[in-house]
């Protein structure tokens, strides 16, 4: 069992499944420079390094760069996915439960991604999960991100308390982190990683958000 105070959620791929709608905007990049399609099983391993990264990858996985900069597909990206942000993106299984079981013992909660801010804020409202945190911190807020360490520590420092904190993900940027700034962590065995999850190194695997709460020990 693991006595924290602070819990710090990565999103994509851990709270929520959001590969189908990540996977409609790369795939909309891609029909935009006459590429063939990637498939969705391909985009789940691709996620995770930002969307710039994204586009790279289905590039690469559909012909090559070919001189292409991923930058200047960007805005095709993000127009495409700001307006589809949540169309078939939901949160896990046991997920809403386990953040209402959390808060109820007195855990202080926090989401830290690489995803923008501007596209983090809006995805949170749209699924109806904005409340249950204290701080949300995203690949912009901060000149340094996952699997920086200070992403996690400058995070937990916006959290209520001065508690120790665990950190909840589904890839080697979320599990590298804790482990640089000395926290525990758990790794989900459903995300995006394209690492098997039991060699991530975290100090225990779930395969499902619900077994998360008995895991935990309030140490406020």
């Amino acid at each position: 069992m693991f006595a924290v105070q602070k819990v710090i959620f990565d999103l994509d791929g851990t709270l929520i499944e959001s590969a189908p709608d990540l996977y409609a905007a790369t795939n909309h990049v891609l029909a935009h420079v006459g590429r063939p399609s990637v498939t969705l099983d391909q985009v789940r391993h691709m996620v995770g390094f930002g969307a710039k990264r994204l586009i790279e990858l289905g590039l690469e996985a559909t012909g090559g760069l070919d001189d292409r900069d991923p930058a200047d597909l960007l805005p095709v990206f993000l127009d495409y996915y700001r307006a589809h942000i949540a169309d078939d993106t939901h949160v896990f299984d046991g997920g809403v439960k386990m953040l209402e079981a959390l808060k109820a013992a007195g855990f202080s909660l926090a989401i830290c991604t690489n995803k923008p801010m501007t596209l983090t804020t809006p995805l949170l409202k749209a699924l109806g999960i904005e409340q249950y945190f204290d701080a949300v911190t995203g690949g912009d807020s901060f000149s340094y991100k996952k699997p920086d360490p200070r992403h996690l520590t400058s995070t937990a420092a916006q959290m209520p308390g001065t508690g120790a904190f665990l950190m909840v993900g589904d890839s080697i940027n979320d599990i590298a982190a804790a482990k640089a700034a000395g926290a525990p962590s758990v790794a989900v065995d459903f995300g995006y990683t394209d690492i098997p999850p039991h060699e991530l190194g975290a100090n225990k695997v779930i395969s499902s958000l619900s077994d998360l709460p008995p895991l935990l020990s309030f140490a406020g």
